[in-house]
C-alpha cells in the first residue's frame, strides 16, 4: 500500500509519460494482462487510456487491471489512469519515505 505522499510523487512522474496501452471494445483480456505484467516489471509506472468504444469507465478498468496485475492505482482522470507496481528484483523508481 502506498501512502498519499508517495502517490503524489508518482502522479508527478506520470505527467511526463504517454499512455502506452489502450483498452477498447474488447475490454481487458488475458493477453493484455500478460503484456501489462511484462511492462510493469520494466517500467513500474504506466499510463493506460480507455477508448470511448470500451464498455468500461477508466475507474472500472483501473480496478480490473490492478486486481489482475497486483498493481496499485495512482490516478484516474477522464479516460486515462495510471498504475504502479514496484519491480520484484530492483526498484527503478525510488519512492519517498512514508
Amino acid at each position: 500500500m502506498i501512502t498519499s505522499k508517495q502517490r503524489a510523487f508518482l502522479r508527478g512522474k506520470a505527467n511526463d509519460i504517454d499512455a502506452i496501452f489502450q483498452i477498447g471494445k474488447d475490454g481487458v483480456n488475458e493477453n493484455m494482462i500478460a503484456q501489462l505484467n511484462d511492462v510493469l516489471e520494466n517500467r513500474e509506472l504506466i499510463k493506460i487510456k480507455v477508448l470511448e468504444t470500451a464498455m468500461l469507465t477508466a475507474r472500472e478498468a483501473s480496478e480490473i487491471v490492478c486486481e489482475a496485475t497486483g498493481a496499485e492505482p495512482v490516478q484516474c482522470i477522464g479516460s486515462k489512469f495510471v498504475i504502479y507496481r514496484p519491480n520484484s528484483e530492483k526498484a527503478i523508481i525510488i519512492l519517498p519515505k512514508a
